[in-house]
């Protein structure tokens, strides 16, 4: 029988740590802000939305919510993002992307300042994340498996972990903190020849390429940790993961699911990047 990794847990542990810095915060002046940018109204972005601005009301942070028209032109995009950027008040911008086809996300990428960049848009972030420089600020989903793996201490040093995916989002930043924790990294993806076998042999595996159920369990060693980032609708219109959650569940010794996983944490980082923003902003 595994144990269910459960994101509400971590969240709730996080949340704890959080009240406390964002109160003291709070009693020295500062109040920790965040800007959540949308253009246009997806679906996918209001509920985002919707669970951010929860979570930082529940720990004391406040948000704001600039929303731009759909339409909008590249010059007037990058004057209402210059104002939320250059504001002494926000210590942290969440741009949702993609971006209408209209707009060039690169421009915004170069223009957000880095200590501002709460899910690691600026090229000296990402920079830092490669480096291994943890004052930089890493995609949040990343992270929220690193934090999900501490919460159940599962300690990634000198394990074997292979990384199914290879977005800037996941997969690639995700084995740069892991390899950073000493991991021994392998980097698959839905074109890698014998992916199977590869997957076997972890000890740990991440499941982040956005294909519905494609860890089926025989690509699962008996007593691995599985992590599924995967957010998917099966045929049926069922939210479900990377990984055969059913089937791959009696043989691993650790199992997030989806829903209820890891994508419960990345509000949780969010948070974190926030007040770490708000810290470092204060002199602290």
């Amino acid at each position: 029988m595994s144990v269910l990794m459960k994101g509400a847990d971590v969240a709730n542990a996080m949340k704890e740590v959080l009240i406390n810095k964002v109160e003291a915060l709070k009693e020295e002046g500062t109040v920790p802000c965040l800007t959540i940018v949308r253009v246009g109204n997806r679906p996918d972005d209001l509920a985002y939305e919707r669970g951010a601005k929860k979570r930082m009301e529940m720990t004391g942070i406040t948000c704001r919510v600039l929303e731009l028209p759909e339409k909008i032109t590249q010059s007037e995009f990058e004057e209402e993002f210059r104002k939320v950027n250059d504001d002494p008040a926000v210590h942290g911008i969440l741009l949702f992307r993609p971006l209408p086809k209209q707009l060039d996300e690169e421009p915004i990428k170069a223009m957000i300042h880095p200590e501002k960049d709460m899910d690691c848009m600026s090229p000296v972030n990402v920079a830092k994340v490669f480096a291994g420089d943890e004052t930089g600020y890493a995609p949040c989903t990343a992270e929220a498996v690193m934090e999900m793996l501490d919460y159940y201490d599962i300690d990634p040093k000198g394990k074997n972990v292979t990384v199914v995916g290879r977005s800037m989002v996941v997969g690639k930043p995700l084995s740069m903190m892991l390899l950073k924790r000493h991991a021994t990294i392998t980097v698959c993806h839905t074109r890698t020849v014998n992916l199977m076998e590869i997957c076997r042999g972890a000890e740990i595996l991440v499941a982040a390429a956005g294909k519905a159920r494609m860890i089926t369990a025989d690509m699962v060693g008996e007593g691995a940790v599985v992590a599924d980032v995967g957010i998917n609708v099966d045929e049926a219109g069922n939210l479900c993961g990377d990984v055969d959650f059913d089937a791959v569940e009696p043989k691993a010794s650790y199992i997030s699911p989806v829903p209820r996983g890891v994508g419960s944490i990345t509000t949780s980082v969010l948070a974190k990047h926030v007040v770490r923003a708000a810290e470092r902003a204060s002199g602290k």
